[in-house]
């Protein structure tokens, strides 16, 4: 039980040392003013999202000129098949036949090495995925 005593003796030093502690939370009260001043600048951003969040009221509707089935050339239906579809799966289908093959570049990812079968298309060995798009289009009819 003496060790009990001894217990409350160190407790009481600690109640001492508070009326310090009170100088500590003046000196914090002034930073505090600064985020009140930050606090409705947070408050204006919020009010644009409501704004924004009427405007996408309308639907998209999707351009029917991509969605319009067109014929591959011999060259392109040697990747992507010989039916007529739109540009859309067509760039699907190409983005198939470059990940299975590991075309895609292992240091820039938006370049394309092309095989012999895609270098018929592009014209040339190497293509970004930017520019896929547009000399795909020679290719439909």
């Amino acid at each position: 039980m003496a060790t009990a005593k001894k217990a409350p003796a160190k407790k009481a030093p600690a109640k001492k040392a508070a009326p310090a502690k009170k100088a500590a939370p003046a000196k914090k009260a002034a930073p505090a003013k600064k985020v009140a001043a930050k606090a409705p600048a947070k408050k204006a951003a919020p009010a644009k999202k409501v704004a924004a969040k009427k405007a996408p009221a309308k639907k998209r509707t999707p351009n029917p000129a991509f969605m319009k089935a067109l014929t591959p050339s011999a060259a392109l239906a040697a990747v992507v098949g010989a039916l007529p579809l739109p540009r859309t799966e067509v760039v699907s289908k190409l983005w198939v036949y470059i990940k299975k093959n590991k075309l895609q570049d292992a240091v820039n990812k938006r370049m394309i090495n092309a095989d012999a079968k895609l270098k018929e298309i592009f014209g040339k060995a190497q293509v970004s995925m930017f520019e896929m798009a547009g000399l795909i289009g020679k290719h439909l009819k």
